[in-house]
């Protein structure tokens, strides 16, 4: 989970063999059923000028979906789409860029592999908005069962060469200069 502290029983950042600052929190969350990069900070102001800034940040996603992906729903997804919203409304996403990739050697292994007849497909979105589940909400909205959700990048920190659980610190110079900050 990407939080330090939890009432119910699931593994936290804290459990990580790594002697966090205090005052340590994460920027940008991911759900429980989701994977890959996460920032960690010391400094309040960094959500609100990667997340609330007037320029936008790109964040990048892997979506493994069941089934086939067709260029058509790849062009719906990249136009921007509707997508449920709070209280009964819809919203409507900005365009982002969507392309069907293959997995790239980096992505590791999941806990529970989906079923050998499981047909699917691998999706790279970039983002520059980040609404509750948005890229869930977004393949949904095209008919399609998201598997697996990594986000692989926030701007030019990726995971590239990061094992599951690793912690790289950067120096608040790297990390302003990576976030485009």
């Amino acid at each position: 989970m990407s939080q330090f502290v939890s009432s119910h029983p699931v593994r936290l950042l804290g459990d990580l063999p790594y002697p966090f600052p205090d005052g340590t929190h994460a920027i940008g969350r991911l759900d429980q059923a989701s994977e890959g990069l996460l920032l960690l900070t010391t400094n309040k102001k960094v959500t609100r000028l990667l997340f609330q800034n007037t320029v936008p940040h790109q964040r990048t996603y892997l979506v493994q979906v069941k089934n086939k992906v067709t260029a058509e729903k790849v062009q719906q997804l990249a136009k921007g789409i509707l997508i449920s919203a709070p209280n009964g409304l819809q919203y409507l996403t900005s365009p982002c860029q969507a392309t069907v990739v293959d997995p790239p050697p980096y992505i590791w292994e999941p806990e529970i592999p989906p079923h050998k007849n499981v047909v699917s497909d691998w999706l790279s979105i970039t983002l520059t908005e980040g609404k509750y589940h948005q890229v869930r909400k977004m393949v949904a909205a095209v008919h399609h069962k998201c598997i697996r959700l990594i986000r692989t990048s926030i701007e030019n920190v990726s995971i590239e060469k990061l094992a599951p659980g690793d912690v790289i610190e950067l120096t608040e110079e790297e990390f302003f200069s990576k976030l485009n900050l």
